[in-house]
């Protein structure tokens, strides 16, 4: 897993202020327009229920996720609603039953934005959350409702809240 070096999601992220006194979230309209959003939504809710392989990858796409050839995104799976646009799926990479792929943070004085990588050959297991910033490794493998906090180097296998290499 990474160190405190400047290769940390946190590196990878970027900070925005927000306006006033109110949490960041209180400010969402501001960061994406809303028309925007539900556009992306509907379709984040096509994709997640869509019975074809091949639909999903084209709805993802649509929204502007990255889609490499082959990948396999699982039902219920969740792109980031706001910035899908910042998903990179490289070729055959498997992202499970309900998974999430976050790129956003939203802070009590700022939001955070940040490319979520999955690398080629790599798998996102059932239920497991990405958070903005990550890498996932060519052939890396993340565990069951695992909390991914960290890059995950390749052809390594993490698991757990946080996840941690097994």
């Amino acid at each position: 897993m990474s160190d405190d070096s400047d290769d940390t999601r946190h590196a990878r992220t970027t900070a925005h202020a927000t306006p006033g006194p109110l949490n960041s979230l209180q400010y969402w309209t501001d960061a994406k327009h809303p028309l925007r959003v539900m556009f992306t939504y509907a379709l984040v809710l096509a994709a997640r229920i869509a019975p074809s392989l091949r639909l999903r990858n084209w709805l993802l796409r649509r929204i502007g996720v990255t889609v490499g050839a082959g990948v396999s995104w699982g039902l219920e799976a969740t792109p980031d609603v706001f910035w899908p646009e910042l998903i990179t799926i490289e070729s055959h990479a498997i992202v499970g039953y309900d998974a999430t792929l976050l790129c956003h943070e939203f802070l009590q004085d700022e939001y955070r934005t940040g490319e979520v990588v999955v690398g080629e050959r790599a798998m996102v297991g059932a239920g497991a959350i990405v958070l903005p910033g990550v890498e996932i490794g060519d052939g890396a493998r993340v565990a069951a409702n695992s909390l991914v906090t960290e890059d995950v180097p390749a052809d390594t296998t993490v698991a757990g809240v946080p996840a941690e290499e097994v």
